[in-house]
C-alpha cells in the first residue's frame, strides 16, 4: 500500500488501523482498478516460509491488514508500529457499514454449504439498504486448473460486485484472490476467513475481552480442538523463530 508497509517474514503488513483501511478500500473503489485486500496473522507468516504461491500472492496484494495482536506486537519489536489489530471479522462489519451508506454492491462467497444464503438473511434485517449483489458457497480446490473455477468467476463478475467477501480460509482464499482479481476488477476483494460464518451466526466469536488481550485463538482452539490442535500448537510457534530472525538481521 505504502512505504509505511513492513515485513514480517516474508509477510507485507501495512502500518494502518481501521480508518486508513476503510479509506484506501474506498478509494480502490472510487479510482474503478479493483484490489486485493488480506488479514495477514500469525499462521499466515509460518505459513509463507514453506509455500511459494502464498508469498507470491502478498507480494501482490494491494492492503494487507494485521489480523491478531500478536503482529502489533511483532511489529513494536521491529520498530515499526501498527496502530491497530485490524481483524477480518471486526473490518467487515465496518465494511459493511460503508458499503449501505456508499451504495457498494457486496458479494458473499464461501462458507461452509448455506452458509453466505444465511449472511444475506441476517444482514437484511441489520442493514436494510445493503446491496447485496450475491451470495454463494462454492467449492473451490486452488489444485485443480484455474478453468475449474471459471464458472464461478463469471457468476460473480455478472452480479457486477464493488466489493467480494470471500471466506474461504487460508491460504486457499488468498490463492483463488490472487489468481481472480484481475478479472473481477473493478471488485475489491477481502480476504476474510471465517468472518461470514460469524456474519451468519453460524460460529461464535471470542468474547471481545478476550480478542483484545490477544487470546481468541486460544478461544477458537477450545471450541474446535480436534480441528485447530495442529495449526496453532504444532504449526504456529514457528512464528517465534521467524521473528527472531528478524529481529537478529
Amino acid at each position: 500500500m505504502s512505504e509505511a508497509r513492513l515485513l514480517i517474514g516474508s509477510v507485507p503488513v501495512d502500518r494502518v488501523g481501521f480508518d486508513g483501511a476503510l479509506d484506501a478500500i474506498a478509494a480502490m473503489i472510487a479510482r474503478g482498478t479493483g484490489g486485493a485486500v488480506f488479514t495477514p496473522n500469525v499462521d499466515h507468516v509460518v505459513l509463507a516460509e514453506d509455500d511459494a504461491a502464498f508469498r507470491r500472492a502478498y507480494e501482490a496484494c494491494d492492503l494487507s491488514l494485521a489480523d491478531g495482536m500478536p503482529i502489533v506486537w511483532a511489529s513494536r519489536l521491529l520498530g515499526a508500529r501498527v496502530p491497530e489489530k485490524v481483524s477480518g471479522s471486526d473490518l467487515v462489519p465496518r465494511v459493511l457499514d460503508r458499503a449501505e451508506a456508499s451504495g457498494w454492491r457486496v458479494y458473499l462467497l464461501g462458507g461452509g454449504e448455506g452458509v453466505a444464503r444465511r449472511a444475506v438473511e441476517r444482514l437484511a434485517a441489520t442493514h436494510p439498504r445493503l446491496v447485496i449483489a450475491g451470495a454463494s458457497s462454492p467449492r473451490v480446490d486452488m489444485g485443480e486448473p484455474a478453468s475449474a473455477r471459471a464458472a464461478l468467476v463469471e457468476e460473480v463478475l455478472a452480479a457486477r460486485p464493488d466489493v467480494v467477501l470471500v471466506g474461504l480460509g487460508a491460504p486457499k482464499q488468498e490463492l483463488f484472490i490472487h489468481e481472480v482479481a484481475p478479472a473481477l476488477r473493478p471488485a475489491v476483494l477481502l480476504g476474510i476467513g471465517a468472518s461470514l460464518d460469524f456474519v451468519a451466526g453460524t460460529v461464535k466469536r471470542a468474547p471481545r475481552w478476550i480478542s483484545a488481550i490477544g487470546l481468541e485463538w486460544a478461544y477458537r482452539l477450545i471450541r474446535e480442538p480436534r480441528r485447530l490442535w495442529r495449526r496453532y500448537l504444532v504449526r504456529d510457534p514457528r512464528f517465534v523463530v521467524v521473528l527472531l530472525r528478524e529481529l537478529f538481521a
